[in-house]
């Protein structure tokens, strides 16, 4: 019943497409770009819906509060320390070890404006859960988001990172000026 409405709402209401030819994994690390917009989270969770797999994301903790955190929790929220004391990186990698099935969306770019400099705490929750990345695209001219290649993280990360760049260089985010894959 939820894939239909989150079907419904993404192809019908607001005439999204998708391209999907990556497996379904039971455990991945989600690398989702660009993030350009707040708009992202919300076509990010309709399309992975639509697709009929399910999604968890992480925020901090001091988000969950109530009545917030009920909403949060059941769309998919981790609540998350982010004190110096505890590893992001740790505490995402007993949640892939406790857990039958999780995927795990991140966006690397860290910031809705434009990075060159991305995030490496997706690919080290990747290698250290053991776990593949699924390279998420989302181009918002052609109004489709693209789920085709899956990286299992090869402890290179310079090479892994240049791969997994390359893949985004022709998405366009909802503002392409807040997106760069940087120099390569």
């Amino acid at each position: 019943m939820k894939q239909k409405i989150y079907s419904f709402i993404y192809y019908r209401l607001l005439g999204w497409k998708t391209n999907v030819t990556v497996a379904n994994y039971d455990k991945c690390v989600i690398c989702a770009a660009p993030h350009t917009s707040n708009l992202d989270l919300f076509i990010g969770k309709l399309f992975y819906g639509a697709i009929g797999r399910k999604t968890s994301f992480m925020m901090k903790k001091e988000w969950f509060f109530f009545p917030l955190g009920l909403i949060f929790k059941a769309v998919g929220g981790i609540p998350v320390d982010r004190s110096r004391k505890t590893s992001l990186v740790d505490q995402m990698t007993e949640q892939f070890a406790k857990r039958k099935q999780f995927h795990l969306a991140i966006t690397p770019e860290g910031t809705r404006k434009a990075n060159p400099n991305w995030k490496k705490g997706f690919y080290y929750i990747a290698q250290k859960a053991k776990v593949p990345i699924v390279l998420i695209g989302i181009d918002y001219p052609s109004k489709t988001i693209s789920a085709t290649k899956a990286v299992m993280p090869t402890g290179d990360m310079d090479a892994d990172m240049k791969e997994i760049k390359l893949y985004y260089k022709n998405f366009k985010g909802k503002h392409p000026e807040n997106f760069t894959i940087g120099n390569i």
